[in-house]
């Protein structure tokens, strides 16, 4: 579903980069979840926080001990509601995930939002080892 006015923002994305205002974000990375795989999306969300968790996983992913990032980012382009959450896990997006084949344009560096917990953090480790591992797993690219 390609969305025009419907959600407007603000936006959000989590990364490990270091990135300046007016940056763009593309599709073609490896995905966080399963770095064997190409995304053929950039993906965001309304909240901060969900960004930071993203943010968090990342960090978690690039071993070693890079700053998780959250960044406020605005569409280029048409977007569509993320299908690895809504269609699987939340229908209606409540979590408002978003993606686009189009690039996110960097507007800020958000500083504030909610970290994980050590705990938080090893339970996600936990997850991601399955998430790689499991049929379910797999990412609607």
């Amino acid at each position: 579903m390609t969305h025009e006015a419907r959600d407007g923002g603000p936006f959000f994305h989590g990364t490990v980069a270091d990135l300046r205002v007016g940056d763009l974000l593309t599709a073609g990375r490896p995905s966080n979840y399963h770095p064997d795989v190409v995304m053929n999306h950039v993906y965001f969300t309304a909240f901060a926080d969900g960004a930071g968790l993203a943010a968090e996983v990342a960090a978690e992913l690039a071993g070693g001990a890079p700053t998780p990032r959250v960044y406020a980012v605005e569409p280029t382009g048409p977007f569509e509601d993320d299908p690895n959450v809504t269609d699987k896990k939340f229908p209606g997006n409540p979590t408002r995930s978003f993606r686009s084949t189009e690039p996110l344009r960097v507007v800020g560096e958000v500083t504030e939002w909610t970290r994980l917990t050590p705990d938080a953090l090893q339970a996600w480790r936990e997850r991601l080892a399955t998430i790689r591992t499991s049929p379910r797993g797999a990412i609607i690219n």
